[in-house]
């Protein structure tokens, strides 16, 4: 079974930085595209950064030369840096996988649990 685990989430100040992780485990034959979201309280879950099936990266425009996504590939991790946080941006960050487990199964979509992101403002 193919697991997503996030880390790196924590409080921080206005201003301050944080890397979350996206740990990708389990029988893997293909990643495909990995999205990081984010939820905020009483709020839609929103896209944050992503890696496209062709290996591109998209920002959401409030993420756009603040935050930065990457990835290690042999480790299976895919990484978000967050840059200038201010109070906005204290969410759920989440991580969806598309990946194969197998050559004989289709692609599913994987999501882990969350890592919270408090900004003190």
């Amino acid at each position: 079974q193919v697991q997503v685990v996030e880390s790196g989430g924590g409080l921080v100040q206005a201003g301050g930085s944080l890397r979350l992780s996206c740990a990708v485990s389990g029988p893997i034959y293909k990643i495909n595209e990995v999205e990081w979201h984010r939820q905020a309280p009483g709020m839609q879950r929103e896209l944050v950064a992503e890696f496209t099936g062709g290996g591109t990266t998209n920002y959401a425009e409030f993420a756009s030369g603040r935050f930065v996504i990457s990835r290690d590939n042999a480790k299976n991790t895919v990484y978000l840096q967050l840059n200038s946080l201010n109070a906005e941006d204290t969410a759920v960050y989440l991580c969806r996988v598309n990946a194969q487990f197998s050559i004989y199964f289709p692609a599913q979509d994987y999501w882990g649990q969350g890592t919270q992101v408090t900004v003190s403002s």
